[in-house]
């Protein structure tokens, strides 16, 4: 395996052999600190450069073509076009060797597939996202059963590290009541620790989706992964999802 590669992830899900996807981390890529080095992220002040080349690697190396947003922390979802940058934060699309794309560093990377192998999705979940209701939107766009759906939860940050204050937690549970669940009381007063990859079960759960997998990471306290919280200057890792033609 190239050497820039060793440590990316790949998702362990059960979706047909068809469907390809991959988390990239912050390793093999020609940024120079803060972003060192592989960032993927064109809006964080890094050499307009690097990203350009970084983005051509990591093109070369999947052998399929990214298809980038622009994340807005809405709820708008875009079919996935590798020509045109959008304003959106969830992606979709049917047509072979397109990778819907997500670029976070803490917010959290969510990846969907139906059962058959013919449609793929990717959102990005940060906290006002999930609230608003960006992974209903993007199981909306799939136009397929919630049943046949399959989702994987990326690395994002975790339940320890996620402080969040009371408008947080109302913005979810005014709507979702059962999602208290995700929210327990900080050291801090009136402040409450989150735990993200719990919320977006919950609202998945909620609309039918429960074939859930993933979870279980900390980008805050894992450095192979870009963290906002951790480091404001900071760039930005990748999660894609796309169908193979092989």
């Amino acid at each position: 395996m190239n050497e820039f590669v060793a440590d990316w992830l790949i998702p362990d899900w059960p979706v047909p052999a068809t469907i390809k996807s991959c988390v990239t981390t912050r390793a093999g890529g020609v940024s120079l600190a803060s972003f060192d080095s592989f960032n993927l992220g064109d809006h964080v002040d890094d050499d307009p450069q690097a990203v350009a080349a970084n983005r051509l690697r990591l093109t070369s190396h999947l052998g399929t073509q990214p298809a980038w947003l622009s994340q807005v922390h809405g709820i708008d979802v875009a079919h996935a076009d590798p020509l045109n940058v959008v304003a959106a934060d969830a992606s979709w699309t049917d047509t072979p060797n397109i990778a819907c794309t997500i670029m976070t560093a803490d917010c959290l990377p969510v990846l969907f597939c139906d059962r058959a192998g013919t449609r793929v999705a990717a959102a990005h979940g940060g906290w006002r996202g999930l609230a608003a209701g960006i992974l209903e939107a993007t199981v909306d766009r799939l136009k397929v059963p919630a049943s046949e759906i399959l989702v994987w939860l990326g690395p994002a940050i975790g339940p320890k590290a996620f402080e969040v204050g009371p408008e947080v937690r109302e913005a979810f549970i005014s709507t979702h009541p059962e999602t208290i669940e995700a929210f327990v009381p900080s050291v801090n007063d009136g402040r409450f620790m989150a735990d993200i990859y719990a919320l977006a079960r919950l609202r998945l759960a909620a609309i039918g989706v429960t074939a859930v997998y993933g979870g279980g990471f900390c980008t805050v306290n894992d450095p192979r992964f870009y963290s906002y919280r951790r480091n404001a200057r900071t760039g930005r890792f990748a999660s894609l999802v796309w169908i193979s033609q092989s």
